[in-house]
């Protein structure tokens, strides 16, 4: 497996950078992960930071090309979220650690991936999207039921309310895996916290990656600062790993 990667992660108008992003290869596997720590808790940068070691721990270890790629993501996200729960059992539940996460495993030419929150995975090809994931929040459920328009949610109220999360209770959150996704060769799979996505258009995302010829990271990053200025003042946390699928 041929691939090109890139990654990188902005503080934005933040005090302080709550994201952790990360790129393992490992043979002819890769996986990349976008963590956000929640702001508004208490130690979400060290939230975001344990879920990045718990996975590329694992995936570390695993034997490759993994079996099962679906049931390595669902039980590495489970491991994260308790390691998380772990580090806010002494603090009152509202104060505790807690992260978004996407995660993305690449190997025999197709793609696996999972997310808990509002932290994204793209599936980009030809400057199109063919597929994201869904966020777990009110705002996107507004979306799906035709209440508002896409639109319309970036700048709506809630918007950075996520409905499920690692960390907090103990309880297994609500998370997401995709079927095995064929790639083909240009491909680029992007995994992004909200910081990157928010402010901009899906189109305006893909079409960064349009051009085969332009370097990854250099379009990695002039994604990342549109971002930014498009946020402005209120600019989050900017962060993404991508991968293009070369053969």
């Amino acid at each position: 497996m041929r691939v090109d990667h890139a990654e990188l992660s902005l503080v934005g108008a933040r005090e302080s950078n709550q994201d952790r992003v990360g790129v393992e290869l490992n043979g002819d596997c890769a996986l990349l992960v976008a963590c956000d720590g929640m702001g508004g808790h208490a130690e979400g940068e060290r939230a975001a930071q344990t879920a990045l070691a718990v996975l590329s721990k694992r995936f570390q270890a695993a034997a490759k090309p993994l079996f099962d790629p679906l049931g390595f993501l669902h039980l590495g996200l489970g491991a994260a979220h308790q390691q998380i729960v772990k580090l806010g059992a002494e603090i009152p539940i509202d104060n505790r650690p807690r992260a978004t996460i996407a995660v993305c495993l690449v190997q025999r030419g197709g793609a696996y991936w999972a997310h808990i929150g509002d932290s994204r995975t793209y599936h980009i090809r030809a400057g199109k999207v063919v597929s994201r994931t869904r966020d777990h929040s009110h705002v996107e459920l507004l979306v799906r039921e035709g209440v508002i328009a896409p639109e319309q949610a970036q700048n709506h109220p809630m918007r950075n309310f996520v409905e499920s999360c690692l960390g907090g209770e103990p309880l297994l959150p609500e998370m997401e895996l995709s079927r095995r996704q064929r790639l083909l060769r240009g491909d680029v799979l992007l995994v992004c916290t909200d910081g990157m996505w928010s402010g901009l258009s899906d189109e305006a995302i893909a079409s960064a990656f349009a051009s085969p010829d332009t370097a990854l990271g250099h379009a990695l990053a002039t994604l990342a600062n549109k971002a930014v200025n498009a946020n402005g003042a209120n600019a989050d946390n900017t962060s993404a790993a991508a991968l293009r699928f070369l053969e």
